[in-house]
């Protein structure tokens, strides 16, 4: 058998900050024509990761239900309650945080113009076989189905798709996600965002990612207060899932290696962590309404010279926790899906909206990094509610089942 390599540099969390870094280089000296084929590789590693999304979903949650049995169904509502309650609060901490921070800074619209991508030189799309909330659906029927019909041969089945999905995001999507992160970068550079947007990119998304941080240190503390744990046997091994979520801007395209750091947490049980972390990948958005809820105020001082009616915030809070179920693994998905919220609820014009789409382009990376590594403790929050943790109440360590 093949020895597995270890260590920092045969790590995934290398190879990723390495391809940020080579990307960002070798896109300062792209011609016109270089970076046409960089996109067009962009795209179609873009699309192949955007295929297997609703496959991962497949393969994983639907298995996970089946082996839940009886419990799946309270499992589901207390995640989903779950989900939607962290991102309603972190919306709530930016506004309160926002209505606080905002007046003491000095805060300039520059988002500058760079270089375009030219028409690309050749395409090939590869359309995934179903949208990904439609497999989600799907996965979930399928397996409260299974589990009403006691189908043995269908169980069966599904535990052999898990296996087959596994092999192929652990042999193939994995291996690919550094070229794609190369590659983003590389046009991120070319355009000259990473360098004409950094004074903006410094002083908003600065205040923007402590936001994050300080939301994911909560979510983590009350995952080890419900399952009794240190949280730190979860959260230590999602760097990787937080650097390619960077790279990729997509909770789901990043859900393959937030799948793999979990799996290596021994106080996660697997039955719930292969049902919770794809589940949460399309409904826990903490860190994109976050960010999309502080940055409502500063265009909102900007352009307006004053932040928006508290009503109206607060019922734009509570809808944006809806509305964003509907935008993982569409990069800017999140303010995307609630245009229609900034238009009629806060009543922005198209300045505004143009100019929020700018600077939340400038900081999605982060705010789906946060939404994928708050899975994780969210993950766990379920894992200790349902009293699920190997080795205590009586469940077997991972290692003995």
């Amino acid at each position: 058998m093949e020895k597995k390599k270890s260590g920092f540099f045969h790590s995934l969390l290398f190879k990723l900050l390495l391809s940020i870094g080579l990307g960002i280089f070798l896109g300062q000296f792209l011609s016109a024509g270089l970076v046409q084929v960089v996109d067009a590789l962009k795209k179609i590693i873009g699309d192949f990761i955007g295929y297997m999304v609703p496959l991962i979903i497949l393969g994983f949650i639907t298995p996970a239900i089946v082996s839940l049995k009886e419990s799946a169904g309270k499992i589901l509502s207390v995640t989903l309650v779950i989900c939607y309650l962290s991102s309603v609060g972190a919306a709530l901490f930016s506004y309160f945080t926002g209505r606080a921070i905002i007046p003491q800074l000095h805060i300039q619209s520059a988002v500058a113009g760079g270089n375009t991508i030219p028409e690309g030189i050749f395409k090939l799309e590869i359309a995934p076989i179903m949208p990904v909330m439609t497999a989600l659906i799907t996965a979930i029927l399928f397996g409260v189905a299974v589990i009403m019909t006691e189908s043995k041969t269908w169980e069966n089945l599904l535990k052999e798709l898990n296996n087959i999905v596994l092999v192929i995001v652990e042999k193939v999507v994995i291996s690919i996600l550094p070229f794609y992160i190369a590659l983003t970068f590389a046009e991120l550079a070319y355009e000259g965002v990473i360098l004409s947007q950094f004074p903006v990119f410094i002083k908003v998304i600065g205040l923007v990612l402590v936001g994050h941080f300080i939301w994911m240190t909560l979510l983590y503390s009350l995952g080890g207060l419900f399952a009794k744990v240190s949280p730190k046997e979860v959260f230590r091994y999602y760097p990787p899932a937080y650097m390619t979520a960077v790279g990729t801007m997509s909770s789901a395209a990043t859900m393959p290696v937030a799948l793999r750091c979990a799996s290596k947490s021994k106080v996660l049980d697997p039955k719930i962590r292969d049902f919770v972390i794809p589940l949460c990948s399309n409904t826990h958005l903490c860190g994109s309404v976050l960010t999309e809820t502080f940055f409502v105020l500063v265009v909102s001082k900007i352009l307006y010279g004053d932040f928006p009616p508290a009503q109206a915030m607060i019922l734009f809070i509570f809808l944006l926790g809806i509305f964003a179920i509907a935008a993982p693994g569409v990069p800017g998905g999140t303010v995307v899906a609630s245009l229609g919220l900034i238009t009629s609820v806060l009543h922005f014009d198209n300045t505004g909206t143009a100019l929020m789409l700018s600077i939340f382009a400038l900081q999605d990376s982060f705010g789906t990094a946060c939404n994928v590594t708050g899975d994780g403790a969210i993950a766990l929050m379920v894992t200790g509610i349902f009293k699920r943790v190997p080795g205590r109440d009586g469940n077997p360590p991972l290692d003995e089942e």
